[in-house]
């Protein structure tokens, strides 16, 4: 709670992270998500007790691990956390069994029980039956797996995750993500996971903290952030949107008017107290429906002309120039540059967000 960290480079104050309140429910999973030097690595770090915070308390259920106003610090090897890092430092001198072991042997467990866990994680973590391959004989996939029973096979109460995946090619990467997230559930094991991949974030979170700058800007379940964000950062960073800014004029039942350099809009994704006030409207590029002819009976739709339209394989990503501003768009058709089409939205999938200062 109130966490604050800042690091000292000669006189020279760095703050990584400032007020961050974080509560991990038990037997869920909560990302971090945010650009790099953002905080993240350093809040899961002080978790960890690798690094010491400035400030704030840090519990696991009632159990206090930090706490600068009791002075209290518990170390590392007290927290019974499991932590897996970005390298996989894996000992290429010994085998899987070797390198699972490691952590039970420096426990002192006697012999049998050790390779009674370390059999049970290796089969958990669809290992089993390499337990006498060497370290450097092993996919990425597979290390990233060792690493990952090292770090459970003593049974820790939380299991920390710092962009475990980030050194797999894309194929291998969401292969694991979805066993990471199957084991998860079976084993219901309260994890803390960073990262700055908003796939990584959606698919494997119950809930996601935005970060940005030191601090966390907004928390939800990974279908509210992305359908109903509260700010702006969240929606652009939470995956592609297009914005344009205007003014929300007035709400009109649950409809609110929206007057944009683009023309008059109309959202019903909004806060009313956004009413008379500088916003920016959101879309998704699922959302906006391209078409050569004009839509009948339909609200908000912007005449454009084609900037760019690009096949990708399962859909086509298409750039529109309306006045000033540019929509993105997906969907099945190729476009040819300039031409002229219009972009229809629907009210429900129009979101409205505070304008901030830069």
């Amino acid at each position: 709670m109130n966490l604050s960290k800042t690091y000292r480079v000669g006189r020279q104050a760095i703050p990584a992270v400032h007020g961050v309140t974080l509560d991990v429910p038990d037997g869920k999973i909560v990302t971090l998500l945010g650009p790099s030097g953002c905080g993240k690595s350093t809040t899961l770090r002080c978790i960890a007790g690798l690094e010491r915070p400035d400030d704030g308390e840090i519990f696991f259920d009632q159990r206090p691990l930090f706490s600068r106003a009791r002075g209290i610090a518990v170390p590392p090897e007290q927290r019974n956390v499991g932590m897996v890092f970005q390298s996989y430092a894996i000992w290429p001198h010994l085998t899987v069994f070797q390198n699972v072991a490691y952590p039970l042997q420096v426990r002192r467990l006697p012999p049998r029980q050790i390779a009674e866990r370390v059999r049970e994680v290796l089969v958990l973590v669809g290992l089993s039956g390499l337990e006498d391959r060497p370290g450097p004989y092993l996919s990425g996939g597979q290390q990233q797996r060792v690493v990952l029973a090292r770090a459970l096979v003593y049974r820790p109460e939380v299991l920390l995750l710092d962009e475990p995946l980030s050194n797999l090619d894309a194929k291998v990467r969401e292969q694991v993500r979805e066993e990471l997230r199957s084991l998860q559930r079976r084993l219901g094991i309260t994890t803390l996971y960073v990262t700055h991949d908003q796939l990584e974030a959606l698919g494997l979170s119950d809930v996601v903290a935005v970060m940005q700058a030191g601090g966390i800007v907004e928390m939800g379940s990974p279908q509210d952030l992305y359908a109903r964000p509260a700010h702006p950062f969240t929606a652009s960073f939470l995956g592609e949107i297009s914005f344009i800014s205007g003014t929300a004029a007035s709400a009109d039942g649950e409809m609110v008017e929206v007057l944009t350099s683009c023309g008059l809009l109309h959202s019903l994704r909004s806060e009313r107290s956004l009413a008379g006030k500088p916003v920016v409207a959101g879309v998704r590029p699922e959302h906006v429906r391209l078409s050569r002819d004009r839509p009948r009976d339909q609200t908000n739709v912007l005449e454009g002309t084609v900037v760019s339209s690009l096949f990708e394989g399962t859909r086509v990503k298409c750039r529109v120039a309306v006045g000033d501003v540019t929509l993105l768009a997906y969907g099945d058709e190729l476009f040819t540059l300039d031409e002229r089409l219009y972009a229809s939205i629907e009210p429900k999938h129009l979101m409205l967000l505070p304008h901030l200062a830069r």
